[in-house]
């Protein structure tokens, strides 16, 4: 819990930079592209967070890494930074909330949507705009399937559960009836 209060406060951080300079777009870009080069390229992620190895080694690799993906000089010297602080492990989490602060500043909300059966593009629009009405915001959908539903759909933004599934509801009458309530 502690390292997610540590990565929103960094992730913040880099917004405010961002916001500042309006260079957010490009920051967002260059520490995703450097966040899942870390997590993909499991030896380097070791080799830059393990204290077993020398610190000045490992800052090097870490500048040639910075140099050969060409990242801006305030984004270079944010990754750094976080090295020097002992935060280069939490660069996962801290570009996690920074595309979620990112997507805020611009009103865009990302949304899952799960659904029994292929669905039309139509019927995609449709269930975007009725989410954008109903937040305020743009939605990007990130569209699924999973026969297990029956039928229906789920949808998730952030924190709300939209479930009108088949599952959902079958799973919810038979509580109803071993409650012995009329369905």
């Amino acid at each position: 819990m502690k390292n997610l209060a540590i990565a929103r406060r960094y992730a913040k951080a880099l917004l405010l930079i961002g916001k500042e300079d309006g260079q957010t777009d490009t920051y967002r870009e260059e520490l995703s592209a450097f966040a899942k080069l870390i997590e993909q390229e499991k030896s380097l992620q070791q080799v830059l967070v393990n204290p077993l190895y020398n610190v000045d080694g490992r800052k090097k690799v870490l500048a040639k890494v910075i140099e050969s993906l060409q990242l801006s000089k305030p984004m270079a010297t944010f990754i750094l930074f976080l090295f020097d602080k002992g935060r280069i492990g939490f660069l996962s989490n801290i570009n996690d909330f920074f595309q979620k602060f990112a997507d805020e500043l611009k009103g865009v909300a990302r949304a899952s949507l799960v659904s029994a059966t292929e669905l039309s593009s139509e019927t995609i629009d449709k269930i975007r705009s009725a989410l954008s009405a109903r937040t305020g915001k743009d939605i990007i959908l990130e569209v699924e399937q999973d026969p297990g539903l029956i039928g229906g759909i789920v949808t998730r933004i952030g924190d709300l559960v939209l479930d009108g599934s088949v599952r959902t509801q079958l799973l919810n009458m038979r509580q109803s009836l071993k409650r012995g309530e009329s369905v």
